[in-house]
């Protein structure tokens, strides 16, 4: 089983308009709503891959009931969600069909009592027992401290699980000292965690702070990765057009599979590269194209060099 952790939850409401302009009315044309937060739509994605996935987090409020109703429709899900008094967050996106540009919304999230995360870290001690893997993602919610993926991380180092981080700002810097197996910022990320745009060096000084192996993403450009067994860039056959949302979650369910199922680092970038830009192609983030996905797989490109470890 693969564990990951989304501590601010939330419903993703995806709007589809014709055309987006400020200071004007516009109609509809589909609404679709998902379960999302970024370890969800890594669980949905892992599970499409045919992967047992357990979700844990918190959740709460009507948005909250909506969310663990959906999580019951898919298939290959865990809901091991603990409820809370505030009310889940939603996320809006609303997709231009001309352009296919997306502008994203998202609102903060409840607030968590001590006791409520208190709570938390004892399910996730216990969940730990059962996992080959976790994921800790996303943003955290308000009331839970800046360094709570660092305490997430050493928990899961001593259980002996392997740990990936996706997160940013303060709780990644802090959360990279707890030397997780693998981080996956954006190149935004990156380059706010370590003062460097370049990111070859800037990988490189991330794995310096902590982090086992450290993999970037770079948008359309695809992946660069540095590791113990060598760096690497990974690189689309070419830029597809979408929605981007997402894809950085696609990512990081294409390295976890990756990792539980001991792929070298050149085939887990692969499989990666070519899962976030299937996801582009996909209508509502946590899904991919599968047809495209197969399809690129064989064509993404990896190349780099092998170091010892």
């Amino acid at each position: 089983m693969i564990l990951t952790v989304t501590l601010n939850t939330a419903l993703d409401i995806t709007y589809r308009v014709r055309a987006l302009l400020p200071h004007a009315s516009h109609r509809v044309s589909e609404v679709v709503e998902r379960p999302g937060g970024k370890g969800v739509n890594v669980a949905r994605v892992l599970a499409a891959l045919g992967h047992e996935v357990t979700v844990t987090g918190f959740t709460g409020g009507g948005t909250g009931r909506a969310v663990r109703e959906r999580l019951r429709d898919t298939p290959g899900v865990v809901d091991a969600l603990l409820p809370v008094a505030g009310a889940t967050r939603r996320t809006v996106a609303v997709v231009d069909e001309r352009t296919g540009d997306t502008t994203q919304l998202n609102e903060p999230g409840p607030q968590i009592a001590p006791v409520e995360w208190t709570a938390f870290q004892e399910a996730y001690a216990d969940l730990l027992g059962g996992a080959s893997a976790v994921a800790l993602c996303g943003s955290l919610p308000p009331g839970v401290p800046v360094g709570a993926y660092a305490g997430l991380v050493r928990t899961a180092r001593a259980a002996g699980v392997p740990v990936l981080l996706d997160t940013g700002g303060e709780p990644l810097r802090r959360g990279v000292a707890a030397r997780p197996d693998i981080v996956k910022p954006n190149a935004g990320e990156l380059a706010e965690l370590t003062g460097s745009h370049e990111p070859s060096r800037a990988t490189q000084d991330a794995r310096r702070r902590g982090a086992r192996a450290v993999v970037a993403s770079l948008g359309a450009e695809g992946l660069v990765a540095h590791t113990p067994e060598g760096r690497w860039r990974a690189v689309p056959p070419a830029r597809v057009h979408g929605n981007p949302t997402g894809a950085g979650d696609s990512a990081v369910a294409g390295l976890l599979s990756g990792l539980v199922e001991h792929l070298p680092w050149p085939e887990r970038l692969c499989r990666a590269v070519a899962l976030s830009a299937a996801t582009v192609l996909a209508p509502t983030a946590g899904e991919f194209d599968r047809i495209a996905y197969e399809e690129l797989r064989g064509r993404v490109t990896v190349a780099g060099e092998t170091t010892a470890a």
